[in-house]
């Protein structure tokens, strides 16, 4: 069901504004390795990106907005944003992956090991393109801002956001094998730790029994059922 109201925007809105806000006040902190926050600061930051690629997955879904050109919009600006993707190579991969869910089509599904996993997870979505993009961006944006915090703010952060996203919305819910039609599962409900671990994605199964819920209404999805509780 797609949204028809405008919170999805609002939502979408916050989120790439509090990164917006966030990475410009960090590009001009002053970095000092002794200080607790630093490490805090980057963590946040993760946190945040991982917000964007989640915003983009919302308009994979079309609940940004029932606004075609608005949705998508927020997709472009959203992957772009978060390390240069392609916004259309993103949802058809995404699409696929609900379509052909723990199958050799599957782009996010891998039978091997966590590491072996990620890699072919990640060498699904990046482009050679990508790469270059960003090592134009970077070798311009350190004419004016610190090397030191280009790379503890802006590249370190999105690194791990693509461990985070992976981890928890990718490896745990679809590892193994399961006994129901979404070969999912999801985690122990406890909301502050699903938004804070993959802003409710650890919420997997709900989130493939209804695609189009956007992230911030799946704490209230129903339960699944018995055979797709837990992560282990």
């Amino acid at each position: 069901m797609q949204n028809r109201s405008n919170t999805g925007i609002i939502i979408a809105l916050i989120v790439i504004g509090c990164w917006a806000v966030s990475i410009t006040l960090l590009m001009q902190w002053a970095v000092d390795y002794t200080n607790p926050l630093l490490y805090l600061f980057i963590l946040l930051q993760m946190h945040l990106y991982t917000g964007l690629f989640i915003t983009a997955h919302d308009a994979m879904h079309g609940t940004v907005s029932s606004n075609q050109k608005i949705n998508n919009a927020a997709g472009f600006i959203a992957t772009f944003l978060y390390a240069s993707f392609w916004y259309p190579h993103l949802y058809k991969k995404h699409h696929m992956h609900h379509r052909h869910v723990h199958t050799h089509d599957d782009p996010d599904y891998h039978q091997g090991n966590f590491f072996s996993w990620y890699v072919r997870f990640i060498r699904n979505y990046l482009s050679t393109w990508q790469i270059v993009i960003m090592a134009a961006l970077f070798n311009i944006l350190k004419l004016w801002i610190p090397e030191p915090n280009l790379i503890l703010f802006w590249v370190v952060p999105s690194l791990l956001s693509t461990l985070q996203l992976f981890y928890f919305g990718t490896y745990l819910p679809h590892k193994g094998e399961h006994d129901n039609h979404h070969h999912a599962r999801s985690q122990s409900r406890n909301h502050v730790w699903a938004f804070v671990s993959c802003y409710f994605f650890g919420y997997h199964y709900e989130h493939h029994e209804s695609p189009g819920t956007p992230w911030w209404k799946l704490w209230k999805a129903p339960l699944p059922p018995a055979s797709a509780h837990n992560t282990k």
